[in-house]
C-alpha cells in the first residue's frame, strides 16, 4: 500500500469517526499561487507550527480532486516532493514550469495539493492505546500567467458583465485572468439577494444561481460584489445588470 493509499484510507477513516474538528499543523503562505511565465518558478513557504514533526508530500494536477501523485501529468515540477518537516521550522516549495507549451493568451489554471501526515503519537503508553491520525490535504489554485496579457489583473471584476435570466445571474469575463468571486449581491426593487459565488473563468461566462428571486431581475438593478486578488485579499466592486 502507497502514501498516498494510506493516507486516503487514514482521512476516510476519520470521516467516519465522531471525533473534534481537525486542523492543518503545515500552514501555506497564502490561499493562492500565481507563477509569472516570465519567471519561470515561484516558491511557496510553509510553516509545521506542532510540537511533532510531519511528513509532507506535494505535487500539482489539472482539476481531479482525485488525482495522486503518482497519476497526475502538468508542466511543473514540485521540489522537494516529498520530506520532513520539524516542529516550529519553515520550508520552501519550488514550483518550476517546464516549458511546455500553454495558451497564450489566457492564465491557465492548476491545482497545488499539500499533503501533511502527522508524527505517531510519542507519548509514553500510547503504544497500547487507541487514537484517530488524519492525513490532511490542502488545494491551492495555481494560476499561470503567460507574459503581455492585457490589462491589470487587479482592475479586471471591474470589466465583469452581469446579465439577468429567471432566478440565475450569468457573468460574463472578458478578461485573461480568472476572477474569483466570494460575496455577491443584486438589488431588484429596492431589495438585495444573495446570488451564489464561483470562478469566472477566462473569456467564459459563469451562471449563477439566485434562489430568492423568481424572476429576470430588472436592466439597471444594482449588483456589488467582492472578488479575491493575487494576495488572497477581498476587494469590493459595483455594476449594474445588462438587458
Amino acid at each position: 500500500m502507497n502514501l498516498w493509499t494510506r493516507a486516503l484510507a487514514a482521512a476516510l477513516l476519520g470521516a467516519c469517526v465522531c471525533a473534534p474538528p481537525a486542523h492543518a499543523n503545515v500552514v501555506i503562505g497564502g490561499t493562492r499561487v500565481v507563477l509569472p511565465a516570465k519567471d519561470g518558478e515561484v516558491t511557496v513557504r510553509l510553516t509545521n507550527d506542532n510540537e511533532r514533526p510531519a511528513l509532507v508530500q506535494a505535487w500539482i494536477d489539472r482539476g481531479d480532486p482525485k488525482a495522486t501523485p503518482d497519476t497526475v501529468d502538468t508542466p511543473f515540477l514540485v521540489t522537494p516532493p516529498m520530506f520532513r518537516m520539524e516542529p516550529q521550522r519553515d520550508q520552501s516549495l519550488r514550483i518550476l514550469y517546464t516549458r511546455e507549451p500553454l495558451p497564450a493568451d489566457r492564465e491557465s489554471l492548476f491545482w497545488l495539493n499539500v499533503l501533511e501526515i502527522p508524527s505517531k503519537p510519542a507519548e509514553q503508553g500510547a503504544a497500547n492505546q487507541n487514537y484517530l491520525q488524519l492525513a490532511l490535504r490542502s488545494r491551492l489554485k495555481l494560476f499561470f500567467r503567460p507574459p503581455g496579457l492585457a490589462g491589470d489583473p487587479f482592475k479586471a471584476p471591474a470589466q465583469l458583465t452581469f446579465r439577468a435570466a429567471a432566478g440565475e445571474l450569468v457573468v460574463r469575463n472578458p478578461t485573461p485572468y480568472h476572477i474569483t468571486l466570494s460575496t455577491l449581491a443584486v438589488t431588484d426593487a429596492g431589495k438585495a439577494y444573495e446570488v451564489e459565488t464561483g470562478m469566472v473563468a477566462p473569456f467564459a461566462e459563469l451562471r449563477l444561481r439566485v434562489p430568492q428571486l423568481g424572476k429576470p431581475a430588472a436592466a439597471g438593478a444594482a449588483v456589488r460584489f467582492n472578488a479575491i486578488n493575487d494576495y488572497g485579499a477581498s476587494s469590493p466592486f459595483s455594476a449594474t445588470v445588462t438587458p
